[in-house]
């Protein structure tokens, strides 16, 4: 008998999540973008949007259960933070920044994607 780890269904999640907006047309740039160092953040996706050329940092959640806000429940300030610090790190390296927005895509019984779920403020 096999489990199921947290990183498996995680990783499942987000695999969704990628099918989900390559399907709505946006190309994958990245995967799992982690800055260096400890205390630092992650995305787990960055999307581009080519009608338009928007990054989308793309934060999946997924939970099996909708206790405590479910899967977009999760997504607290700190977390957020996280994401926008992971975000500067990464326009920092380009050298034209495009237009950005940070989307959720959430993973439950169905796929929800929420564009511009948070801002950088």
């Amino acid at each position: 008998m096999k489990t199921t780890t947290t990183k498996h269904r995680g990783d499942a999640a987000e695999d969704a999540a990628l099918d989900h907006l390559q399907d709505a047309g946006l190309v994958l740039v990245a995967r799992n973008y982690r800055t260096p160092g400890r205390g630092g953040g992650e995305i787990d996706l960055i999307m581009r949007d080519p009608r338009d050329g928007t990054l989308a940092f793309v934060e999946v959640r997924q939970r099996s259960t909708a206790a405590h806000g479910g899967a977009g429940g999760s997504i607290t300030g700190l977390k957020q933070r996280r994401i926008v610090f992971a975000a500067r790190h990464y326009l920092s390296q380009l050298r034209t920044l495009p237009p950005c927005r940070f989307d959720v895509v959430l993973v439950e019984e169905k796929i929800t994607w929420l564009k511009a779920a948070f801002d950088a403020g």
